[in-house]
């Protein structure tokens, strides 16, 4: 294998990152939080709770931006020094350090890349994830469980923060659903091109002749409603009721009726939350995540207008969008981007990367 040519491979990741400032405007960033730092330190900020709240919002992303590319523009300056001083004392230790801090800047960069091409109106916002086990049975809801577990160990590997909302359990194995929000700056735009029906297949453990399954579950992702979005909610058009929390094999959770339901009756839209300690926060978050369901379904309906009018007969892109093969071969295969890699294990622990790059550079030349 040829040695890698540091010192030039250096100065193109420099070259990279100084692109990224550009798309990203990080200049305008600066001065648009100085702007908005001027707004949050007014007396009479939170009279008006909801423009308040845009305001700090829109303000800690933009910060968050600007330190990421300020961070990583630091690191890469440093790393020629790294490079230098371990082959001067020709340490190989501190050689596989800096080779080290290569490949994790060459990895952050890329990242930042993909994150160019999210210009979506929500794209920036946390995100509300629900996987449902579907056609499948046990086996279904086991699959739906190893999702879950995929992308909470993808969030832990890029240290998102994550909060379990609820999740209701199979009776034998695994979940029938499960919510929960994801917060990172870009979030919904990452994780947005996971949306549509996965299938596994296997050799089931749960058939004693085992035989090859076929299961499926569908992932829902939806952005985090902010209180500027206006979505209102009449109470006459939803129905609340509230059932005792439970675990796997229907342990208690809390002792007292405090898991909250809420029906959305013109829609048919339910959703559920269990890890609040009482039921009016359960109450609170379970609106807001109906909140978030029906501005996506507002964000959908008109993007189908949109498409009627331009003629796009291409259907939804979500549907079967990914085949997860663990016999007789092995193999993790995304249907629309053809992107495929043959170690499944490794993508069901996490290692979402590629997928979701492929996800959003395909998005993106479909607009």
């Amino acid at each position: 294998m040829a040695e890698v040519d540091y010192p030039s491979e250096i100065a193109l990741l420099a070259k990279k990152i100084s692109l990224v400032s550009q798309v990203l405007k990080v200049g305008d960033l600066r001065q648009e939080v100085v702007q908005l730092e001027e707004k949050a330190s007014a007396p009479n900020l939170w009279d008006d709770p909801e423009i308040a709240q845009k305001i700090t919002s829109e303000l800690s992303r933009k910060i968050a931006i600007i330190n990421k590319i300020k961070g990583i523009e630091n690191r890469v300056e440093d790393l020629p020094l790294l490079f230098e001083m371990a082959e001067a004392e020709n340490n190989d230790s501190a050689l596989s350090e800096a080779k080290l801090e290569f490949s994790d800047l060459t990895k952050a960069i890329n990242d930042l890349e993909v994150q160019t091409l999210l210009s979506g109106e929500y794209d920036s916002r946390d995100a509300l994830v629900t996987i449902r086990s579907e056609a499948g049975g046990v086996e279904a809801a086991d699959w739906a469980a190893m999702l879950q577990r995929m992308y909470l160990r993808y969030c832990e590997r890029k240290n998102y923060k994550v909060d379990v909302l609820e999740t209701s359990y199979a009776e034998e194995a695994g979940i029938k659903s499960t919510t929960f929000r994801v917060s990172a700056p870009y979030a919904y735009g990452l994780l947005s091109v996971e949306q549509g029906t996965h299938r596994l297949v296997r050799i089931s453990p749960f058939d004693s002749q085992s035989r090859r399954h076929t299961s499926f579950a569908g992932v829902e992702v939806v952005p985090v409603v902010e209180q500027s979005d206006h979505i209102e909610i009449d109470e006459k058009e939803i129905r609340v009721d509230v059932y005792r929390s439970s675990g796997p094999g229907g342990q208690g959770v809390n002792t007292t009726d405090s898991a909250v339901r809420i029906t959305h009756l013109p829609t048919g839209i339910v959703v559920s939350c269990q890890n609040e300690r009482s039921q009016i926060q359960n109450k609170a978050t379970a609106l807001a995540v109906l909140q978030s369901k029906l501005l996506e379904r507002k964000r959908l309906e008109e993007r189908a207008k949109m498409d009627a009018l331009k003629g796009d007969n291409s259907g939804s892109w979500g549907n079967q969008m990914r085949s997860y093969v663990l016999a007789p071969y092995q193999m993790v295969k995304d249907l629309r981007t053809d992107f495929e890699v043959g170690n499944p294990q490794s993508v069901l622990d996490g290692d979402l990367d590629g997928f979701l790059e492929a996800g959003i550079k395909w998005r993106k030349s479909g607009e």
